[in-house]
């Protein structure tokens, strides 16, 4: 019965100056320091966005698209968002403060140009899974603790994902952000969470 952090997507582009800055996101980057050495886990993971350039999720690639918009992509429903988290460069890269010697793996997502993956387990189409809980099962993981950005899709999806593959999963409030492109999506997002059975603190 062994206990994972997952760390979702701490990269330079969901943080202040970034492509995709989330509100208050770098407000995250302490407490989640602070329970990564905390001794409470037994891993830390992290995951993230890496994109090959002109994801289709990204508003440039489309002809009229906005940043925001709701489309559909190959069948599913995608927010067009700006381009971020682009292979090899700066902005997808995992912010320095986080310590990458207590990173047991990083599971890497969003790899796929035509489908997004907000969970860090599978892609938005459930079409592609990650590895994430075949690696966590092989390692005798039964509990997972969510932090990160952003709360209403990333942080989410990884969280949901988690619990419907059988982990005992908890979203840390204190070390997540939200993008809130309409008012009260957080909210939304974590009723949904506590909805589901995943454990909000």
């Amino acid at each position: 019965m062994r206990h994972a952090l997952i760390l979702v997507d701490l990269q330079h582009d969901f943080l202040p100056g970034g492509a995709l800055a989330v509100p208050g996101g770098d407000a995250v980057l302490e407490p989640a320091i602070q329970h990564i050495h905390s001794g409470t886990y037994d891993l830390v993971v992290a995951t993230q966005d890496w994109h090959p350039p002109g994801h289709e999720s990204f508003a440039s690639v489309h002809a009229d698209g906005a940043v925001g918009a709701l489309v559909e992509l190959h069948g599913l429903p995608q927010v067009l968002w700006p381009d971020h988290c682009v292979q090899g460069t700066r902005g997808a890269e995992l912010h320095p403060s986080i310590p990458r010697n207590r990173l047991a793996a990083v599971f890497q997502k969003g790899t796929n140009r035509t489908v997004d993956s907000y969970s860090g387990f599978f892609d938005n189409g459930r079409r592609h899974d990650t590895g994430l809980a075949a690696w966590l099962r092989e390692r005798a993981v039964t509990r997972v603790t969510v932090l990160g950005l952003a709360t209403d899709y990333c942080v989410k999806w990884t969280a949901l994902d988690a619990h419907s593959e059988g982990f005992h999963t908890r979203v840390l409030t204190e070390a997540s952000r939200g993008v809130n492109l309409r008012p009260g999506d957080v909210d939304n997002a974590l009723d949904e969470l506590r909805a589901a059975g995943v454990e909000v603190v």
